[in-house]
Formats: structure tokens, C-alpha cells, sequence
């Protein structure tokens, strides 16, 4: 054997030795290496000469991948093919053989090259799975130390609940004694529902199930929940919120802002389901959910506008013109949970979450499967960054809907923001009414999705015979003209359509496990001989047109019918429309047939209550949802996906004994109730009525005020601006305190009526436009610099021509007391602004009203806000391991009861933002971290806080529409400077403004990147060359601001 060429690492150990047929089947499978090996070395040269149909095919997707991409480079293909597919012990002995087998010196060194390479990369790529293995291994160790550091802080009883003694806690039931069933309660009340899912093609009918992998079940999922929850008692309107896509790529109706999905019943007085349609991101351009993360703001600043129009609109209909707020602001998907976690910020309504699938699990999937490195799932599927807006969507979710109870313990356990354990504790700590320490997790309940059942016929339940004889008999073509389309589309492919049927239907996706089931039923000759096959795969024109992935499975299937010569017993039909599906599944029961979901992980399983529906047994996997639902039905077998052999062997008993087909078809049909719509409304607002009772109860109220005269604009402001009316105070737990509220109810309508102030020069909420100034400057120490000031007046001195028009309003990170004497010293007239929002967005104050703080705002802020709880958990997280315990200290002079600022060290080491967040979550704890002052000071701050939900609070107060908002900012900033840069609100970026910045403390490296915050393309956002008045004005010109 020859001596490897320098510079390549020396031979890997000799591989285990192995038994004569496994060594024939590893030689099997390093056919096709052998057949890459010689494709690289002769494309392009005598291509027609390789034999074998492997080689071929594969110089065929070679050659199809140079004309697509000129770079393409065919031995970096190769390579990456190789090191995700094959081990280390096929790799040693591939190279063994091609040095045995070496024609000419030349290509004996470049195959023995190219065999060294590839073994270097795989083990280089081993390496890099070791140390995700390692990294992940660390994160849960770290979670686990947090969720043991809140458990000790709880597990001291308070005297108080000494007193009480021991409380026997009852294991909690679906619908628990606290709660009351939804048919029970005051069905005369009035409730708005707003439901959100962004990502996907949405419509109410014909929809495109399968057109792509972000329109499958959810879309159908949360169409028909709209649809049900608008037949219910109680319920005056649904809006299904999602975004609005008019290009030439999808059907126009994409396009149409609104969508009516339900009639109401004439007489009734609601107004039934509709789906709203709100711009986000390229309005011509359709775009799949990983690359939509950049425009959820702009989707949360539309939603906004668009409910408390909504709001306003149900309020002068049912409720004498006091605003309607929703009831509940539903997300689903991680998506559409960032944008409710927004809004219900922004209006102080409950939150509700719905993962459907997790970033979490996937990601730990992937990982494990140790074909892709870290960084490509990140930068492949942004899953980081997916990951983050599910822990904001259940920092702020009051309630987390599950299909099942796996889902709740195996996959949102692995998120730092959720802990059953530890919520359970303080759900005990509540209903004792001892305080909780500002710990605060989400209430996850198992509420199983409904079904529409509309499209089932009685014959479809009665009909206990399914021979498909008595309707075509054995002469197709006599009585062809009596079935529905889609029969005739599956039976074409069948030489005996009679035989009974085993039906999968799902995407072409990998997840799906459709390639193993076809194996089950090519290498199963009992199986073949007694049943067909059918494969609804959504719906194609060509494969080649297909996503990469969707493309491989379908080319897969096609390949192994072919090889299992299954042609006349499998069928794969291009096309079928929704309104097809229940009569596919009529057919399959027609012929005694069998569903399976063979998938490796099925989150919940729909298509299997859709199947069972229609008197189908079923055969699912045991990884997810099928095993709650085949519990409850009884009507089917659990298989392992992996296991080739057992999913044969679950087919062939169902469909070889009719008796147990019976029987598990007449438990189905009996038992398929569970999962009716109806029942699934009824828990699930049931379950609503039980957590909005520890939601704080304050609500804004809009009064009109355009038919108002200038004088009187800001006569009684606390009444005619947008306020919220103290309908009840909590306790810093979440529990009511009706003594408090009834206390502070009275205080708060004393400090109404002695703080009125009249001013008939202006109203802030009549202005035409609004401009905010965001430009804090600080030194290398974190002092404030005069470039502020600057470009304040300057800022100023462009308004100067329209007095009254323009508005004023500071963003700073700086506390009202610095910021005092920052004004001071440059003499800025503190009275010019509308509103100074102060420390990173936890206070707001009125310069026109003597600085008086909004009381709302600080109300509104409040929830979920640990108070000292925090404090001293704080300065033990923030430092990095080996630091001085005096690096990080609180500054009690500019802290305040919503902010708690701490000062670094120059030269101290401290986590970032996304480190100390998660850290937080672990502990229970629900707090928004901005650095500030050049990266030398801390803010800790309420979770509703920030300076740019400030700014949706105030558009909301004033009636001031965002898109008249102007934000001048510098090229760098605060670490929550991204979330000024994005949003319908206009940006102007200052060069020169702001020399040193926080950004290096945002994120760390493995996590998400800028590019999934910000968009990079913004018609929105504008570059001034400097910061002088003729800068600015230009800038502005840009925006069409003469």
C-alpha cells in the first residue's frame, strides 16, 4: 500500500471485522462511492462508456447542476455528498479497494487523493457533532441549575401558608373544578377572538394543501377553528390574521385584503369568521417562512392598526362606542406567536400559543443526524432565530395549546422558557395565595384538534359493507360515469382496483416516512397479493419543478416502484383538490381498506381523525400525537417508523382479518365525537376563561376626538385620550386583590381629577406627524456627549415653518434625571417634546404636563414584572464565569421601580443580551436586558417595555398613525437598536451621530444574525450623510417630507 502524499492525515485504524454477508452488503452500498469516484474524474469525457444505472443517473444530476449554476463544481458536490451520507468504516475500506484495483499511476493518486480527503472531511465533521453534542449537553446543565436555583427560592413555605398548612393538590382534569364548561357560563357576553398565522397560502376554500411545505395542516387547522369558534354561543366576530401576497405566482384571491370565511346566522347579530390580509415584507413577492423573520414588526404594526380599528368599529356596534377589545390573541406557528407576543404587549390582552412544530426539537434532530453542522440548520431553516420567537411567544403566552401530552413534556420541555414542573409549583403557590417571587410560566393544556365533519355522509357511518363492486362493478368503463373524478384518477393505476386499499396521504416531505412504506409493502409478497397501494403526495406538474427536498422523495418513490416492479399495484396521482380528500378516503373504505402515517414524528396527526371519520382503521406511528388519539379510539395499531418488518406485519393484520377490521372500524366511527370541532370550541374557551382570570383587567379606551374643537383638545386628557380603565389591581403573582384594586381604583380617580391640565396651544394626538429622536451619544465611559443636543435642535430647526404640525419625542436609554441635565447643559427646552420615554422604554413622561409620568403606561408595563425579585439574581447571572463580584453593581441613583440599572466595570466581562435572557427564563423570570452607554450600564426592565412597543403605545393613545412616525437613529446604538430600524414607521439613519455603540454585546456568534432582524433591503429606512439641518432635510426628501 502506498504512503499517503504529505500534508493528509495518516490511515484510519483497520475497520472491526465482519461477518461474510455484512461485508457483502457494506461492499453494496460503496458501489455508488465507486461510481462517484469515476464520474469526477471523467465528466465531460466519454460519459456514454460509465456503466451501470447508478453512475449514470448520477452524471446526469451532475450535468443537470452545471447547467443550472456555471460555478458548480463537481468534486466539492461529491464531497458533500459523501461526508453526509456514508461513515468512516465505508470510506477506510472504499479506499482499500480502489488501491487495489489502481489501472494507472496518475488515477491511482487522484482516487487515492480523493478517498483521503473525504475521510479528513467526515472526521472533521465528527468532530463538529462532538462538540454540538458537548454544547447542548452544557445549555441543559445550565437549565437545569436554574430551574433548581427557582424550585429552592420556592420551597421555603412564607408563614402565611405554615398557617394554612399542607394542601392535598388533586391531579388537574381536562375541564378542572376552577373552571367552568363553556355551555354553563353567561352566553350573552360578547367576545372578539383574533387568530394569527402568517407563514403559508391562506384561503377559506379550495385550499392548495401540499403546494409547498408552509401550506400543509396548520392552514387547514386555523381556517376551520375560525370557522367553529364563530358558530359559537357567546362569540360575536373571529379575524384570522395572515399575510397578504399579490403576486403572479399565486392565485389573486392571496391578494384580497379580506376574506369572509362564515356567514352568521341571519338575525343573530354576529358577524361571523373572516381572514384578514395584512402587507408585510415584498408586496410582490411570495416568501417562505424562514426568510420571514426580518418583517414580523411591519405584520405586528399592521395587525395593530387594523384591531383597534376593529375594536373601535364592534364598540360603536355592541357596546355604546367603548372600545372591544379581543379576548384573546391567538399565535400559531413561532411566527405568528413573536407577532401576538407584540400585540398583546401593546394592548394588554391575553396571549395564547399554538407551536403546531418546535425549533427546539428539530434543531436537536438535526443535530443528531449529524449531516449538517450548526451553522448550515441555522443559516438553512434560521431555526435560531425561530427558537428565539417561541421563547418571546411563551414569555408573554398566558396559555400554551398542545395536541398532546407528549408534545407538552418531551418538546416544549426542552425550552427555557417552559418547565412543568416548576409551573405546577407556582399554579399551587397561586390557588394558596402565596406570592410566586415574580416567577411566572405558561399554563400548557392538551386540547385536541377538532375535525369538520360536514363531509361525512350517513351512508359513509351505516354502511357496515364496503364492496366497491355494487357501485363500478367489475367493468370499469360500463360504470365509470357514476364515480367521482379523483376515484378514476387512483383507479387507472390499478390492473385490480377491487383489492382493498392502504392509503398515506401527506406531503412529500422526508419527516413523512412514505420511501420506508414502500419498502414494507415491495419486500411484503402476502401484502402485494392481498391489498393495493395509494400515495397522495400533494400535487405536482413536474418533479423537476419540486423543492430540492419534496423533488428527492418523489424521485425516490418513483425509483422504488420501478425496482419492487410494483406498476398496477401502486398508485401516485399528480393532482387532487381539497374537496377531493374525503371522497380519496371514501374510496379507501369502500374497498376495506387501511390508513397509515407512517411518519418518524407525527406532532398530532390530523389525517388520522380525518380517516377514522370515514370508518377507516388505521395503522400510525408511536412517536407523537397518534398515540393520544388512537387511545381515545381504539381503532387502529401504533407502529415503531423505523421498523420496516412491523409496519408490515400491522398492515397485513388489519387487512387479511376482516373481523378485526370491523371491529376497530366500529370503535372509530363510536368514539370519533372526541374530536368534533364543537368539543374542541368548548374546552378550548373554556379553558381561556380559566387564564384570563389572572390577567390584569386594565383595558385602553379610544374616544374619537376628531370632531373635537382645537380649544378643547386637551381638556380632561386622562378621559379623552386612549386610558384604561382600573377594573381591578393584582398582586405582583397575578392574583386578585379586591381590597387593592377597590383601594387603589379610588387614588387612581383622585389623581385623575387634580392632574387635569389645560393647554388649548396643541394636542399630541392632532399632530400631522410625529419626529423621534433615538440618537444617544455617549464617550468610551458611557458619557453623554453634546451630539445629542445637536441634532436635536437640528431636528427642531426643520419643523420651525410648521408650528403645531410636528411633534417631538425622545428615546433614550438615560434616566428622566440625566436626561434633565443633559438639557441643562445644552439648553434644550425640555417643553419642545411631546413625551420623553426614558430608560430603554419603562417610563413615559409629559413635559407639557409638568414631566407627570404616565400612570397608564406604568400600569401597563407592570405585568409579569419581578419586581426586587430580580434584583440580586441580576449582578450572580450577568457576570461571566471567574469575574470579580464587583465588576457589575446596581446604581440605585438612576434606577427606578420599572428599571434596574447596574454599572460594568471598564474591562469587565459580562453575558449578552440573548445569554441573560435565557438565564432569566430558567429561572422564571420575564424581563427585556438592554445594554446602553456604550456597553458600560445595564437596564433591566419589564417585559411590555421598550422603546419601540413605547412608540406602538403612544400611536395607539394619540390615534397617530406609525407610518407618520420618523425615527432618526445613528449607525449604532443601544442593543435594542435593531427594533428601531424596523416596523411601518419611517427611519432615518444619522452617519456620524453616534461613535460607540453596545451592538458587540446583542448576541453571541451561534446565535441568529442581524440579516433575520432587519431586512436587507427597507423602503422605509433612509441614510442621511451627517447630521446637520441640510443632511437631515435631504434624508426627508428621500421619505417625500418637503
Amino acid at each position: 500500500m502506498r504512503t499517503p502524499p504529505p500534508l493528509l492525515l495518516p490511515p484510519p485504524p483497520p475497520p472491526p471485522p465482519q461477518g461474510g454477508s455484512q461485508a457483502v452488503c457494506q461492499m453494496a452500498r460503496n458501489e455508488w462511492i465507486n461510481g462517484y469516484l469515476e464520474a469526477i474524474l471523467d465528466v465531460g469525457a466519454n460519459i456514454q462508456s460509465e456503466k451501470g444505472a447508478d453512475t449514470k443517473m448520477k452524471i446526469e444530476k451532475l450535468q443537470d447542476n452545471v447547467k443550472r449554476d456555471k460555478h458548480f463544481n463537481p468534486t466539492n458536490y461529491f464531497v458533500e455528498e459523501v461526508v453526509n451520507s456514508v461513515d468512516e468504516s465505508d470510506l477506510h475500506r472504499t479506499w482499500i479497494k480502489v488501491i487495489a484495483t489502481r489501472n494507472t499511476q496518475k488515477r491511482s493518486n487522484r482516487l487515492e487523493n480523493m478517498c483521503w480527503r473525504i475521510w479528513h472531511l467526515t472526521r472533521k465533521k465528527k468532530q463538529i457533532a462532538l462538540e454540538d453534542a458537548q454544547k447542548l449537553t452544557k445549555r441543559r446543565i445550565e437549565r437545569e441549575k436554574g430551574r433548581n436555583d427557582a424550585a429552592d427560592d420556592l420551597s421555603e413555605l412564607s408563614e402565611g401558608e405554615k398557617e394554612k398548612g399542607e394542601v392535598v393538590v388533586n391531579k388537574i382534569s381536562r375541564i378542572n373544578s376552577e373552571m367552568q364548561i363553556w355551555t354553563e357560563v353567561n352566553q350573552s357576553r360578547q367576545i372578539y377572538i383574533v387568530l394569527i398565522s402568517i407563514h403559508g397560502l391562506v384561503r377559506g376554500d379550495n385550499m392548495e394543501l401540499g403546494r409547498d411545505s408552509d401550506t400543509g395542516g396548520q392552514v387547514k387547522y386555523v381556517v376551520e377553528l375560525a370557522r367553529a369558534l364563530a358558530d359559537m354561543e357567546g362569540v360575536i366576530r373571529v379575524d384570522l390574521l395572515t399575510r397578504q401576497i399579490a403576486c403572479t405566482d399565486v392565485d389573486y384571491g392571496y391578494g384580497e385584503p379580506i376574506e369572509m370565511l362564515s356567514c352568521p346566522p341571519e338575525g343573530s347579530g354576529n358577524c361571523g369568521a373572516y381572514i384578514v390580509r395584512i402587507p408585510c415584507g415584498p408586496r410582490d413577492k411570495y416568501i417562505f417562512k424562514e426568510s420571514l423573520w426580518p418583517y414580523i414588526p411591519e405584520f405586528v404594526d399592521g395587525a395593530l392598526s387594523h384591531v383597534v380599528n376593529m375594536a373601535r368599529a364592534l364598540g360603536e356596534q355592541f357596546d355604546n362606542g367603548k372600545p372591544m377589545w379581543p379576548y384573546v390573541i391567538h399565535g400559531h406557528y413561532a411566527d405568528a406567536g413573536e407577532v401576538a407576543a407584540r400585540l398583546s404587549g401593546s394592548l394588554n390582552v391575553p396571549m395564547v400559543l399554538t407551536g403546531h412544530s418546535l425549533g427546539r426539537n428539530k434543531f436537536e434532530q438535526l443535530l443528531k443526524q449529524g449531516r449538517l453542522s450548526k451553522e448550515d440548520i441555522n443559516s438553512t431553516y434560521k431555526i435560531m432565530r425561530r427558537i428565539e420567537g417561541e421563547e418571546l411567544a411563551l414569555d408573554a403566552a398566558e396559555m400554551v395549546v398542545t395536541s398532546t401530552r407528549q408534545e407538552i413534556e418531551e418538546q416544549w420541555g426542552l425550552y427555557d422558557g417552559f418547565d412543568v414542573k416548576l409551573e405546577r409549583k407556582l399554579r399551587v403557590r397561586r390557588r394558596r395565595g402565596v406570592s410566586c417571587l415574580g416567577r411566572y410560566m405558561p399554563r400548557a393544556v392538551v386540547i385536541p384538534p377538532g375535525m369538520d365533519f360536514s363531509y361525512v355522509k350517513a351512508e359513509d357511518v351505516n354502511s357496515g359493507d364496503g364492496d366497491l363492486e355494487s357501485i363500478i362493478g367489475r367493468d370499469r368503463a360500463q360504470n365509470k360515469r357514476g364515480i367521482p373524478h379523483i376515484w378514476s384518477e387512483i383507479m387507472r393505476f390499478f390492473t385490480n382496483p377491487h383489492k382493498p386499499m392502504i392509503l398515506a396521504l401527506s406531503r412529500p416531505d422526508p419527516k413523512k416516512n412514505v420511501t420506508t412504506l414502500l419498502k414494507a409493502f415491495g419486500e411484503c409478497k402476502p401484502l402485494r397479493e392481498l391489498a393495493n397501494l395509494t400515495l397522495i403526495l400533494g400535487n405536482r406538474d413536474d418533479v423537476e419543478d419540486m423543492s430540492s427536498s419534496s423533488g428527492a422523495v418523489l424521485t425516490t418513490v418513483l425509483k422504488l416502484i420501478d425496482r419492487y416492479d410494483l406498476y398496477g399495484q401502486v398508485a401516485y396521482p399528480k393532482h387532487h383538490k381539497q374537496v377531493e380528500v374525503p371522497e380519496i378516503y371514501r374510496l379507501a373504505a369502500k374497498t376495506k381498506g387501511v390508513f397509515i402515517n407512517p411518519a418518524l414524528v407525527e406532532p398530532f396527526g390530523l389525517t388520522i381523525i380525518e380517516a377514522s371519520a370515514y370508518g377507516l382503521p388505521v395503522v400510525a406511528t408511536k412517536n407523537g400525537g397518534p398515540v393520544d388519539i388512537l387511545k381515545a379510539l381504539n381503532n387502529g395499531l401504533l407502529v415503531d417508523p423505523h421498523d420496516q418488518k412491523a409496519i408490515e406485519e400491522a398492515l397485513l393484520k388489519l387487512v387479511a382479518d376482516k373481523n378485526l377490521w370491523a371491529e376497530c372500524r366500529k370503535h372509530g366511527l363510536k368514539n370519533i365525537h372526541r374530536f368534533s370541532w364543537p368539543e374542541h370550541c368548548r374546552n378550548y374557551l373554556s379553558h381561556l376563561e380559566h387564564c384570563r382570570n389572572r390577567h390584569p383587567t386594565t383595558r385602553q379606551k379610544i374616544i374619537p376626538t376628531k370632531e373635537e374643537p382645537m380649544s378643547e383638545s386637551l381638556k380632561g386628557v386622562e378621559d379623552l385620550s386612549l386610558r384604561f380603565s382600573l377594573d381591578g389591581d393584582f398582586k405582583s403573582n397575578g392574583d386578585i386583590d379586591p381590597a387593592a384594586r377597590q383601594k387603589d381604583l379610588i387614588e387612581t380617580l383622585t389623581r385623575m381629577s387634580g392632574s387635569k391640565k389645560s393647554n388649548p396651544s396643541y394636542s399630541p394626538g392632532r399632530r400631522q406627524a410625529l419626529y423621534i429622536i433615538a440618537t444617544d451619544s455617549y464617550d468610551t465611559n458611557g458619557d453623554s456627549t453634546e451630539t445629542m443636543s445637536m441634532i436635536i435642535k437640528n431636528v427642531m430647526e426643520i419643523a420651525v415653518g410648521k408650528p403645531g404640525e410636528i411633534g417631538f419625542i425622545l428615546l433614550t436609554g438615560s434616566s428622566l434625571e440625566e436626561i434633565k441635565e443633559v438639557f441643562k447643559r445644552s439648553q434644550v427646552n425640555l417643553e419642545s417634546f411631546d413625551a420623553l420615554v426614558c430608560s430603554s422604554g419603562s417610563e413615559l413622561y409629559y413635559p407639557w404636563r409638568d414631566l407627570a409620568v404616565d400612570d397608564d403606561y406604568d400600569n401597563h408595563t407592570e405585568y409579569r414584572w419581578p419586581q426586587e425579585n430580580v434584583r440580586s439574581t441580576i449582578v450572580r447571572i450577568a457576570r461571566q464565569e471567574n469575574e470579580e463580584d464587583d465588576n457589575i453593581v446596581e446604581q440605585l441613583k438612576t434606577s427606578s421601580s420599572r428599571c434596574y440599572t447596574y454599572v460594568i466595570k471598564q474591562g469587565a466581562k459580562t453575558r449578552r443580551v440573548d445569554d441573560l435572557r435565557q438565564r432569566l427564563r430558567m429561572r422564571g423570570f420575564r424581563c427585556n436586558t438592554v445594554f446602553t452607554h456604550a456597553a458600560t450600564r445595564l437596564n433591566v426592565i419589564p417585559l411590555f417595555a421598550s422603546r419601540a412597543q413605547a412608540l406602538r403605545y403612544l400611536s395607539v393613545r394619540w390615534g397617530m398613525d406609525l407610518t407618520k412616525m420618523f425615527v432618526f437613529v445613528g449607525e449604532k446604538g443601544d442593543t435594542d437598536y435593531e427594533d428601531l430600524l424596523v416596523g411601518l414607521h419611517k427611519t432615518i439613519i444619522l452617519e456620524g451621530s453616534v461613535e460607540y455603540g453596545s451592538e458587540k454585546l446583542v448576541r453571541s456568534n451561534e446565535s441568529f444574525k442581524k440579516e433575520d432582524m432587519v431586512p436587507p433591503e427597507n423602503s422605509n429606512v433612509v441614510v442621511s450623510k451627517g447630521y446637520k439641518v441640510d443632511d437631515i432635510t435631504a434624508a426627508l426628501g428621500t421619505l417625500g417630507i418637503n
